[in-house]
């Protein structure tokens, strides 16, 4: 008798987890059974053709011609001994993992300070300086964004940090060593946020041979200031105000593409149009993961005439109501009918959390800064010298060597 490969007797072992349930398949007529997913969420048509049991799964459909998929398994093991039980536990199916390539993670970990100034030098210098013809000669442009983008990096203080600007002159990064307090009167500059938000896309941008899959999330960063409070008058613990982030993430490498800043309350699913818009500037779009706080008919359009497809779940009250989306009445049936394929997309949402985690983790989730423009700059910079981080990963990984003034000259990025 043939032994069973590996990925036979996982198969085997998915198809008794299936049948190990109530009433896992059900017969419609002679030739035709409906058999429970394993997640016990919705069920597929197994069918006889003539020839052999044919299984409407996703599985069967892409690998049919070369193995039965777990469906068809399952439905045969029942017509041979019908309902079976597990003894014991049931058999656990190993999830997929990833060994970490630890020769390029220790390279890109042990050369990412070095890096990590050259790359910030030649991303900032894609900003374009202003003449000046009056007044008290000026820091440049450049030297402000790379002073603030390097202070938050380091997470310094501002006196501490001075040094490595002098360290940057030394190398020719920057044209001018900067005040220690420099850097607190620049991030209160509204003028300079659009520039960041611009640096963000920019730092993304070398990834997007590699990134066509993208997710949307939202988190909180603490500020170091307190908001209003009752606490002598009613006892009220005093709170810190807090921003909120809304981020547009590659689910590959786990890059930020786009970020929104908005208020501690501000709802999620307005900020999806301009995430996914921006993000497409720069990137090609096949999938939009987000979870239901997204969920609105408007967001699977917007995705749809970027060229992509958005896997939102629906939320409890959802109906398939198209009301002038065909669209929405198509996912939600999707959604319905065969959840375990929109699970295997809808998964990779988990990288945005990821990515807020990998960034409070590296540069901390409080913001220094006390005043509203100095706090999203702060933030932004935080986001740009992650993507820097991730790039140096990426540059060992899969060999990709960024040149941000090669990538500026390209008309899809604005």
């Amino acid at each position: 008798m043939k032994e069973l490969s590996k990925y036979e007797k996982l198969r085997e072992e998915r198809a008794k987890i299936i049948l190990s349930k109530e009433a896992a398949i059900t017969k419609i007529k002679e030739g035709l059974f409906t058999v429970q997913s394993q997640t016990g969420i919705g069920s597929y048509r197994v069918e006889w053709n003539g020839e052999k049991w044919v299984c409407n799964c996703p599985d069967y459909i892409k690998n049919g011609t070369l193995r039965p998929c777990k469906h068809v398994l399952a439905l045969k093991l029942h017509l041979e001994v019908g309902y079976v039980t597990i003894e014991g536990q049931e058999p656990t199916i190993a999830p997929v993992t990833y060994s970490q390539d630890w020769a390029n993670y220790n390279q890109a970990q042990s050369q990412e300070i070095e890096l990590f100034d050259m790359f910030l030098s030649q991303l900032v210098s894609t900003i374009d300086e202003s003449e000046q013809h009056m007044g008290r000669p000026r820091l440049k442009l450049n030297d402000e964004l790379f002073c603030c983008i390097m202070k938050v990096y380091s997470q310094l203080s501002l006196r501490r940090a001075h040094c490595l600007y002098h360290q940057a002159l030394q190398r020719s990064q920057i044209s001018h060593n900067p005040h220690y307090n420099a850097v607190s009167s620049i991030l209160l500059k509204p003028e300079i946020t659009p520039m960041l938000h611009r640096l963000v896309l920019l730092s993304a941008v070398p990834l997007a041979g590699i990134e066509t899959n993208f997710a949307v999330d939202s988190s909180g960063f603490r500020c170091s200031s307190f908001g209003m409070y009752c606490e002598q008058k009613h006892g009220n613990k005093r709170m810190r105000n807090w921003l909120k982030v809304h981020i547009a993430t590659g689910v590959r490498t786990n890059i930020v593409t786009d970020v929104v800043i908005t208020e501690e309350h501000a709802n999620d699913s307005p900020q999806f149009e301009k995430l996914v818009k921006r993000t497409a500037e720069g990137f090609d779009i096949d999938e939009i993961v987000a979870d239901k706080a997204y969920s609105s008919r408007k967001n699977h359009e917007i995705v749809k005439g970027l060229g992509g497809k958005a896997f939102i779940p629906f939320k409890e009250n959802a109906t398939g109501n198209s009301r002038g989306s065909k669209l929405w009445r198509k996912a939600f049936l999707f959604f319905q009918m065969h959840k375990e394929e929109f699970e295997e997309h809808y998964h990779q949402r988990s990288n945005a959390e990821s990515t807020f985690s990998a960034i409070k983790k590296k540069f901390g989730e409080t913001l220094k800064s006390r005043k509203r423009v100095a706090q999203e700059n702060e933030m932004l910079c935080k986001i740009i010298a992650y993507n820097i981080t991730v790039l140096i990963n990426a540059m060992f990984e899969f060999g990709i060597t960024p040149d941000f003034l090669k990538l500026n000259d390209i008309k899809k990025v604005i």
